[in-house]
């Protein structure tokens, strides 16, 4: 059983991505650019149905531990025994108390009604709601480290100009391990808010 889970994890993920780094077919969420700040591009999103769960454990691990539960449910894990396609990116944040939440977003032609219900109860169906995020995209193994440090610069462009953050930045990833390292795509980003202008003094 894990075996057939596996090979069609590995089926499916490379549809996001070969070892060249090619993922035109896969589909990610639709959005908007609407502003850049130190570096930074600031996209709208609208709402996006996503399947999530939350591990515990360093970042990597917990990374592929999510992974897989994820993986069971678009490859029929569910009560419809429906395979559902995949979509780039896997999102990743910090949940509290050293714990992580890893996200699937669904493809845009299902809405809460229609997509299957997971079999496994650690998965959760969301709606995470659409709004305004600063990204900043970066190449390479995405290592704790490596994530941690654009993380930081993030938030660093963010501390002057028109836009400021809304709580902690999450990492996006879009290619499977096997991908060339140059041509990866990474992301880190964080809601954010227009900042209110400064005000003469009085």
């Amino acid at each position: 059983m894990l075996g057939r889970v596996l090979e069609g994890l590995a089926e499916a993920v490379g549809s996001a991505g070969t070892v060249l780094g090619v993922r035109d077919a896969t589909e990610e969420p639709h959005y908007e650019v609407i502003g850049l700040v130190n570096g930074a591009e600031v996209r709208r999103y609208g709402d996006r149905l996503a399947a999530e769960v939350t591990v515990p454990g360093e970042e990597g691990a917990a990374r592929q531990a999510g992974f897989r539960p994820l993986a069971g449910f678009i490859f029929g894990g569910n009560e419809a025994r429906e395979k559902v396609a995949m979509t780039i990116p896997v999102a990743q944040s910090p949940a509290g108390a050293g714990g992580w939440t890893v996200r699937f977003f669904m493809p845009a032609g299902y809405t809460e009604q229609t997509l299957p219900r997971p079999r496994d109860a650690s998965v959760r169906i969301i709606t995470v709601p659409g709004g305004d995020y600063a990204v900043m995209r970066f190449r390479g193994v995405p290592t704790a480290d490596a994530v941690a440090l654009r993380k930081a610069r993030l938030m660093a462009a963010l501390s002057s100009g028109a836009w400021q953050a809304e709580g902690e930045p999450e990492g996006w990833f879009y290619d499977p391990p096997w991908t060339v390292p140059t041509l990866r795509r990474n992301e880190v980003a964080v809601r954010v808010s227009q900042r209110e202008p400064a005000q003469p003094p009085a």
